[in-house]
């Protein structure tokens, strides 16, 4: 007798949900079923369209330390060196000098230009030690940067339970106050001292003085080919891949193969309630709100990539108490992008790379003044030139870090794009007159956070690992701060488990909580 076909059902159609089924149906015998709550695919690694414009949620480059996740990526967008914007170091790619439709699925090689404004004056991101860079710190900053990173690396911080001790430990007290401290704390909402170093461990890993300015050398005299750049520190990659339409592009060619390979993605469908029968039968009952009918899956295996905060509430009576509460005080940070097209940018080119009508360079701006509530300047016309529908204009989307509920998260649209408006104008990035159109997104749950009841996250961590057809992936589904590839590895080593009959989750916790997280137990990562 024919043995039935296992399911596995997918919430959430993100990096982590999408990557999870095309391996199944490509590594097992397992049919996916993807249940996604928006009408959109990609996750916050979507592309949002409007009027022949393009955003990239919070910008997405695609880069990675695992040659798992590039060779991945490159099976449905491959490189070509035709489309290699960094052979001349002194021009942006235009439209005109990447090929038509006929070449739409592929990917552009990026160079990586970001910027911090502070004290009205650009700085370079990463930092170097440039003439420009030491002339806009001034002397008084300059010996005070250099007496506390000598004295901190003298007597360092002995518990770095908290980002603050984390930070001032790598930096030095006095270059934490000017370039992290009051960024960081705009991203989050809070004080460096109450979150989790956790996300500093993450996010910035083994990046210091020292390594920043041995990178600067390298750069200076030696040139990296390599695209996937695994021996960089994450924050100092240069050079990046780059769907020519953007993130949601990959994203929308997996799911077209998924379907085409017989998985089913289920969009606008809410998931409501999670039922355990057995051991190895789960049931999700999800509302379509396209229709308002109540719909139950039956699957073997369940891939969550929803937030952990309202898995645990779906999860009913079945879930103790105090496992109910830790997740409830589980924080979140959420984001807004107003998208501005924009006549012209008042922002000077200080590269020496030319651009295309003058456009400065910056794939983005870390905006560190203290006197606007915008933290960061996207121009996505230097992400790749087919964002923007018309190349005589700035396509820019600023963002916005809040809570949901908050004065800026409940601010009526046309409010909040004259509010934005203002802001640049204050920054004396445009002139009065210069929009010329504008949208508005709202992103809940973007961030998860490392303060709240965070500390005691390995509890619901555990309780959850208990269940051992329900594998936890991606960024909210682990309520860690994963980058795009991190998300996708989760997926790919949940499948990696169920192929070897391994029942412990912790290789997947694993994953980005090492360095070198492409290599673990000889696998190919």
């Amino acid at each position: 007798m024919e043995e039935t076909q296992k399911i596995a059902l997918i919430i959430g159609a993100g990096p982590a949900g999408l990557t999870a089924s095309y391996e199944l149906l490509t590594r097992t015998n397992i049919r996916p079923i993807v249940i996604e709550q928006s009408d959109a695919i990609g996750g916050i690694s979507r592309t949002v369209k409007y009027k022949g414009n393009r955003i990239d949620i919070g910008g997405h480059r695609f880069f990675s330390k695992s040659d798992r996740v590039m060779e991945w990526w490159q099976k449905f967008m491959p490189f070509q060196s035709s489309f290699d914007c960094c052979e001349s170091e002194e021009s942006i790619v235009r439209k005109d000098e990447v090929a038509g439709p006929e070449n739409d699925r592929v990917m552009l090689l990026r160079r990586r230009i970001s910027r911090i404004f502070f004290l009205r004056k650009f700085f370079e991101y990463p930092l170097n030690l440039t003439l420009d860079t030491l002339g806009n710190l001034g002397v008084i900053r300059i010996a005070r940067i250099l007496v506390t990173y000598v004295r901190i690396r003298l007597f360092p911080i002995q518990d770095e339970t908290y980002l603050e001790a984390f930070l001032v430990n790598r930096f030095g007290k006095e270059l934490y106050k000017t370039f992290f401290k009051s960024y960081t704390e705009k991203v989050w909402g809070v004080p460096c001292s109450e979150i989790k170093s956790e996300w500093g461990a993450q996010r910035i890993k083994g990046l210091s003085i020292s390594k920043a300015i041995k990178h600067a050398f390298k750069t200076f005299f030696a040139k990296d080919d390599e695209i996937g750049q695994k021996n960089k520190e994450t924050s100092l990659i240069d050079k990046f891949l780059y769907p020519k339409y953007g993130p949601g592009q990959l994203w929308e060619e997996v799911a077209s193969n998924i379907k085409t390979k017989g998985g089913e993605i289920i969009a606008n469908s809410k998931v409501l309630k999670i039922d355990w029968i057995n051991s190895e039968t789960v049931e999700v009952t999800a509302l379509n709100e396209a229709n308002n009918e109540m719909i139950v899956y039956k699957g073997n295996l369940l891939f969550s990539t929803m937030p952990v905060m309202e898995l645990i509430e779906s999860m009913g009576c079945v879930v103790p108490d105090h496992i109910k509460t830790i997740a409830r005080g589980l924080k979140y940070r959420d984001f807004i992008t107003v998208g501005l097209l924009l006549k012209k940018l008042n922002i000077e080119n200080t590269s020496g790379i030319k651009t295309v009508n003058g456009l400065t360079p910056d794939n983005w701006i870390y905006i560190q003044e203290g006197d606007v509530s915008v933290g960061r300047i996207q121009i996505f016309n230097n992400w790749s030139p087919y964002m923007v529908g018309d190349e005589r204009y700035a396509w820019v989307g600023l963002e916005y870090f809040c809570n949901e509920g908050d004065k800026l998260w409940v601010m009526e649209d046309g409010d909040f794009i004259n509010f934005a408006v203002g802001e640049l104008v204050k920054l004396g990035m445009i002139e009065l007159g210069s929009l010329m159109d504008s949208t508005i997104i709202r992103v809940p749950k973007a961030y998860p956070a490392y303060f709240g009841t965070y500390g005691e996250f390995d509890k619901v961590k555990d309780y959850l690992s208990s269940f051992s057809n329900l594998f936890l992936i991606g960024r909210n589904g682990m309520h860690r701060y994963n980058n795009q590839d991190h998300s996708m590895l989760t997926a790919m080593v949940a499948v990696d488990n169920i192929l070897d009959g391994n029942l412990s989750k912790e290789n997947i916790w694993a994953v980005n909580a090492e360095q070198e997280y492409h290599e673990v137990k000889g696998k190919k990562y």
